[in-house]
């Protein structure tokens, strides 16, 4: 300290008392480091060490100038010299003007709070407010995302399949695999493998996927995989996640989402790879609806080698199921899209 430095040698007498009651007794007063010496006046040898940080002076502006280094215990040193007086008062505004004022670190805490705040704002509030707008949004709301989302499928795939034979069809399959679920089933010309799913509970099944299958049962097994991965990744949530926070906010305060905010959700749901289902959940969902779960295993695994689950699990591995169509209406059902 350059101040402290400058007065290491400068020396004066004061009267010190060690309480309030003692007798003043006449001392040496010097500078240690960072401390204020009192000194035996005989000797030389210190009484005591003031700390310069802690001392006080106790009467600014009078004389003689009374200090302590601590108020309340009623020590105190009366310096007349002014030389000192001016040494102390100077090597105490340097040691203030070192310290760390309140106000110099309140504004870097508040700022790094204010950033720490922000930061979170942006990790983690998209996600939060997605999940929970996920889980307010209610079944007819989720019925109407989908249909935005199949109107701007349609581009990519030619419109949805129909004719009345069909319509019929895959309504009686709907009523034998829903298991009481919202939702239908839905026959879209080309562009995806097999079946996707849509929030609200819509199942879209490929042309190809009825044309290319024996019987109607496979066809039934690409339903309940995609009922079962519904169920365990709520479709919704990657739909608003490609939507926005803004969309989302949207969703969450007006009940509605607009068109725009899922333009181009159909590409990536068409070309995503499908997650995995779990075979014990499926099975679950096969003996549920009366299904035989072996012909979509053997269709989709023909070695069986990933499939076992479902070829050993089957629950009418040792009985006949009941049709889920007749002949007629299977047929119907595979010239849905012949017009």
């Amino acid at each position: 300290m350059t101040a402290l430095t400058r007065y290491q040698r400068l020396e004066c007498f004061g009267l010190w008392r060690e309480s309030p009651d003692a007798e003043a007794r006449e001392v040496v007063v010097s500078f240690g480091d960072a401390s204020l010496i009192l000194s035996d006046i005989q000797n030389s040898l210190a009484l005591t060490h003031w700390s310069l940080p802690a001392l006080e002076r106790l009467n600014p502006g009078d004389l003689p100038a009374r200090y302590s280094p601590d108020p309340s215990a009623g020590e105190t040193l009366e310096i007349d010299d002014d030389l000192m007086i001016d040494a102390i008062d100077q090597v105490r505004r340097v040691i203030d003007s070192q310290r760390p004022k309140e106000g110099r670190l309140r504004g870097p805490l508040i700022a790094l709070l204010v950033g720490a705040l922000l930061m979170a704002a942006v990790l983690f509030l998209p996600t939060a407010l997605t999940r929970h707008t996920v889980a307010a949004v209610p079944q007819a709301t989720r019925e109407a995302i989908g249909e935005l989302v199949l109107r701007d499928m349609v581009r990519l795939t030619g419109p949805v399949c129909s004719t009345p034979n069909g319509d019929r069809a895959l309504r009686k399959m709907w009523a034998r695999l829903s298991d009481g679920r919202p939702g239908g089933i839905s026959v879209l010309p080309k562009g995806f493998a097999d079946a996707v799913h849509l929030p609200g509970g819509r199942i879209l099944l490929q042309r190809d996927l009825l044309e290319d299958e024996d019987n109607e049962e496979i066809v039934a097994g690409y339903v309940l995989a995609e009922q079962v991965r519904a169920d365990a990744a709520d479709p919704l949530l990657p739909l608003l996640e490609h939507a926005g926070l803004l969309a989302t906010f949207r969703l969450l305060t007006t009940g509605e989402l607009p068109p725009t905010a899922v333009r181009g959700f159909a590409e990536t749901l068409l070309t995503t790879p499908v997650p995995d289902v779990d075979p014990k959940a499926l099975l679950t969902r096969f003996a549920s609806a009366r299904v035989p779960s072996t012909p979509y295993a053997q269709a989709i695994d023909p070695t069986g080698a990933h499939t076992q689950v479902l070829r050993t699990g089957d629950p009418f591995r040792d009985s006949a199921p009941p049709p889920i169509l007749s002949d007629t209406e299977w047929v119907g059902l595979q010239g849905i899209c012949a017009r």
